[in-house]
C-alpha cells in the first residue's frame, strides 16, 4: 500500500494499480522497455491489474510470469468493464493509468487517474478525466515509486 497525504487533494491509501495495456504499457502490442522492472518494483506495494482487449494478441506472452493479474476484455463495452473493475476494487484505493477513450471512466473513478500520451496519443476525454498527464509510462510508474512526486504535482 502507498499512503500519502496530498495537501488540497486529500489522503491517499492506494492498494491497487489498474493499467491499460496497448498505448499505455505497450506500443503496437510490444511491451515498452523498462516496464517489467518498474512493475516488479511496485508489486511489493500495490496489486497490479492489467485490463485490455488485447488488440494485437500479445499480452499473454508479454506479461507471462510478471507480478500482475491480466484481464482480457471481450468485445463488449470496454469502458464500462474497466470502470467496473475499479468499482469492484474500491475506487478510493485505486490509481489508474490509461490513454484510450475506453479508459476515461476508470481514470475518473480512481482516487488518482493518470493519462499517458505515447505514440498513439491519448483521447481528449481521457486527458480531461485524469488528475495528471505524463508523456512516458516510466514517468507514470515513477510517480508511484517516488510518491513525493505525486504530492508535488497534485497539491494545491
Amino acid at each position: 500500500m502507498i499512503e500519502i497525504d496530498v495537501p488540497g487533494f486529500g489522503e491517499l491509501a492506494l492498494a491497487h494499480l489498474v493499467l491499460d495495456y496497448n498505448g499505455t504499457l505497450a506500443t503496437d502490442g510490444a511491451l515498452i522497455h523498462g516496464v517489467p522492472e518498474a512493475l516488479r518494483g511496485l508489486a511489493g506495494q500495490l496489486e497490479i491489474h492489467v485490463l485490455t482487449a488485447d488488440t494485437f494478441g500479445t499480452v499473454g506472452a508479454a506479461l507471462a510470469g510478471r507480478p500482475c493479474e491480466v484481464t482480457i476484455l471481450d468485445g463488449g463495452d470496454e469502458t464500462a468493464a474497466k470502470a467496473a473493475v475499479v468499482d469492484r476494487l474500491g475506487p478510493r484505493q485505486v490509481v489508474a493509468v490509461g490513454n484510450g477513450r475506453n479508459d476515461r471512466l476508470m481514470l475518473e473513478r480512481a482516487a488518482v487517474g493518470i493519462a499517458v500520451v505515447l505514440g498513439e496519443g491519448a483521447a481528449a476525454e481521457t486527458v480531461r478525466a485524469a488528475d495528471l498527464v505524463v508523456t512516458r509510462i516510466e514517468d507514470a510508474l515513477g510517480l508511484l515509486d517516488q510518491p513525493g512526486r505525486l504530492i508535488a504535482t497534485l497539491r494545491s
